[in-house]
């Protein structure tokens, strides 16, 4: 029987619990937040709300100009890409789970009840539900006529795009005791790329489910059961030629996409996840440091820890900047040639699990609460630098880093 770290923090602490589990515990040093006070923040071009979500991670989507937004009371909804205006909602009448996935002009959410529900995308209207296993937490993905779920239960479900009928399922070997997580499957070529329990990473062929190749990115050490927990708790990476994943209490690791043959690995934690540029690949640290490695042979090249004791996003790399949300509800902007921070921008205070997601001209994110916040990446990245910022103390930002310093008046 697996067992859940999530649901079983009861008699197990764990800090890479990939819940909201922990997400509002602050640990910053008094040196920390007088530097971060220090850094400008740039006000959101927009804001708008759909619905909180206490036990899932909920990420909007940009496609064919609009957001689409969704929280756990069912209402799916779109929003003007750049007024951020509702235009249309729709009702599902489920407490959702996981989403939202786009593709095959699909709109794609499910519950915690393992139903897959499929919209269109011009007019939302309803056009098939499916069934699988067990709870999906994660947004379902749609390309070359599937649509491709990560179950809670470990299995991935391959659907008909068209109708919802069940294709084929993949299941893999799953240890006894699991990090909960809201990873999904990468889509790519035809093939389906998914981190696992165990330090997995798999490659499926996406027409029939059969195992392309299969790698390791990381073992199970340490002597008891908890130490030995070392899941990919977030989605690869891929370029031309590899494809990257992360495990928590285990390395990063890059492999040819072609045969699985490992290229390169360095130890790390991370349950949240990391991405790629031209140059480098970057790591949210599971203790709140960011790190950025050379992606060809994986030399560290800078790291970044001034959000330490913060629980973090999974980075976006956006031209030539890093952004990173945090367990505080702000958005954390960084120079990707040395890590330098830039900006840091608030939301509403709650946490913001999931990557930022990329926008003509900024970025989206989507925090617990529900809040919906646009910024202009043009807007942060012309700010002051950080100790020439004028920051006024009825900022909220400035009040809320102050209360945490007993010196700071």
């Amino acid at each position: 029987m697996v067992r859940d770290l999530a649901r079983d923090v009861s008699d197990i602490d764990i800090e890479g619990v990939t819940d909201f589990i922990g997400w509002n515990k602050v640990e910053l040093s008094p040196e920390q937040a007088g530097q971060l006070a220090v850094v400008a923040g740039a006000r959101p071009v927009w804001r708008n709300v759909v619905d909180e979500s206490l036990v899932s991670a909920f990420s909007p989507v940009f496609d064919n100009g609009a957001i689409f937004g969704a929280g756990a009371n069912g209402r799916l909804a779109r929003f003007d890409a750049v007024s951020g205006r509702e235009t249309a909602a729709v009702d599902t009448r489920r407490q959702l789970s996981g989403g939202i996935g786009t593709g095959e002009g699909m709109l794609l959410v499910a519950t915690f009840k393992g139903e897959v529900l499929a919209f269109d995308e011009k007019n939302g209207k309803p056009l098939w539900t499916a069934q699988v296993s067990s709870e999906v937490l994660s947004p379902p993905r749609a390309e070359g006529g599937m649509v491709v779920v990560r179950v809670g239960d470990g299995r991935i479900f391959a659907l008909d795009a068209a109708t919802g009928k069940r294709k084929w399922v993949y299941q893999g070997a799953t240890p006894s005791l699991t990090v909960r997580n809201f990873a999904g499957v990468l889509i790519s070529r035809g093939i389906v790329f998914a981190g696992f329990a165990g330090g997995k990473l798999i490659a499926l062929n996406l027409t029939n489910g059969s195992v392309t190749w299969e790698a390791v990115v990381s073992r199970p050490r340490g002597a008891t059961e908890l130490e030995r927990v070392t899941d990919i708790t977030s989605l690869p990476v891929i370029n031309e030629q590899q494809v990257c994943a992360v495990a928590y209490q285990g390395r990063v690791a890059c492999f040819d996409i072609a045969t699985g043959n490992q290229i390169w690995a360095r130890d790390v934690s991370s349950n949240a996840g990391l991405a790629m540029d031209n140059h480098y690949i970057y790591v949210s640290e599971d203790r709140g440091a960011v790190v950025a490695y050379d992606k060809n042979d994986g030399t560290g090249v800078w790291r970044q820890d001034i959000l330490n004791g913060l629980k973090l996003s999974p980075p976006l790399v956006q031209d030539n900047h890093v952004i990173v949300a945090d367990s505080q509800g702000f958005v954390n902007l960084f120079r990707n040639s040395d890590g330098s921070i830039i900006a840091r921008s608030a939301t509403d205070g709650s946490p913001i699990a999931t990557r930022p997601v990329p926008l003509p001209e900024g970025i989206a994110v989507q925090t617990k609460k529900g809040g919906l916040y646009a910024f202009s990446t043009q807007s942060m990245t012309t700010l002051p630098p950080p100790g020439q910022a004028i920051a006024t103390m009825n900022s909220p930002q400035i009040q809320f880093l102050c209360s945490l310093v007993p010196f700071c008046k």
